[in-house]
């Protein structure tokens, strides 16, 4: 278990955070708009890590802005390289992000142990599924740092569709086509109830549904009510197409984000 020491303070490891970001910054607006994404959103999930956090140990709860701060330390190095965040046509953003880590000694304040949950939560945190066996104090940040994330993702895309064209930051859309059409098997995984694979995807319609299929994946229950609060089903079916197809496959998330919600406050 770990210790319920004094908790460390952050602030130098926020502060190196900052000039980290700044060591990237580019005279080119188009870079340095991507480049703002990635630090905008870094500082949000660990706000959104803070949060579904909650009434956990104050160890843990540090531990969870930890692992948020050093999640996407791979996304800098990764655009400035390959002027993509698709891990696909570049390298895993999360290997990197542990690599980035440990080159600059980042966790040298915390235990051995501690350490390793922090680093193995950063490398995992973009795996298709959470892997079985993992310690439970590991597996339990794993998983609160994968919400945290979704949670702040969904803010990304959505507002990358409401800005004008030439304010978007131009990776966030991982290159996907902008066609009406989406793929039949994206639809069949979402109304089944399943995570759609990045595979599957041949279109930014499809990239929204698969990120519509990531509350499938949501592990806390404080994750699911920001969902609901924040209207995240509302606002995607707001930019997918208005057909019958689409509408039933959002149903079917609604219905089971509904059901978990219930189920939480019939057995607390």
């Amino acid at each position: 278990m770990m210790s319920e020491a004094e908790v460390p303070d952050l602030e130098p490891l926020r502060a190196w955070f900052a000039s980290y970001c700044g060591s990237f910054r580019s005279p080119d607006p188009e870079q340095q708009r991507n480049f703002d994404l990635k630090e905008k959103h870094t500082r949000n999930v660990c706000l959104a890590a803070r949060r579904i956090a909650q009434g956990e140990s104050p160890r843990f709860c540090m531990l969870a802005e930890v692992a948020a701060v050093c999640h996407d330390l791979g996304r800098f190095p990764q655009f400035r390289d390959f002027h993509t965040f698709k891990d696909s046509d570049s390298l895993n953003h999360a290997h990197l992000s542990a690599q980035v880590v440990k080159e600059h000694a980042l966790l040298d304040f915390l235990t051995r142990q501690e350490r390793e949950t922090v680093e193995i939560a950063v490398r995992l945190h973009n795996v298709f599924e959470v892997p079985a066996g993992l310690p439970p104090e590991t597996g339990k940040l794993l998983r609160l740092l994968r919400d945290a994330d979704k949670l702040d993702i969904w803010r990304v895309f959505i507002e990358y569709f409401q800005a004008p064209e030439e304010e978007r930051a131009s990776a966030a859309g991982l290159g996907f086509p902008d066609i009406p059409e989406c793929a039949p098997e994206v639809l069949d995984a979402v109304r089944s109830g399943k995570l759609v694979h990045l595979s599957s995807l041949r279109s930014l319609n499809d990239f929204k549904l698969l990120q519509v299929s990531w509350i499938y994946d949501i592990n806390f229950v404080s994750t699911l009510s920001f969902i609901r609060e924040r209207g995240v089903l509302e606002q995607f079916a707001a930019i997918l197409p208005d057909d019958d197809a689409v509408l039933d496959a959002l149903a079917r998330v609604r219905e089971y984000l509904d059901r978990r919600l219930d189920d939480s406050t019939r057995n607390p």
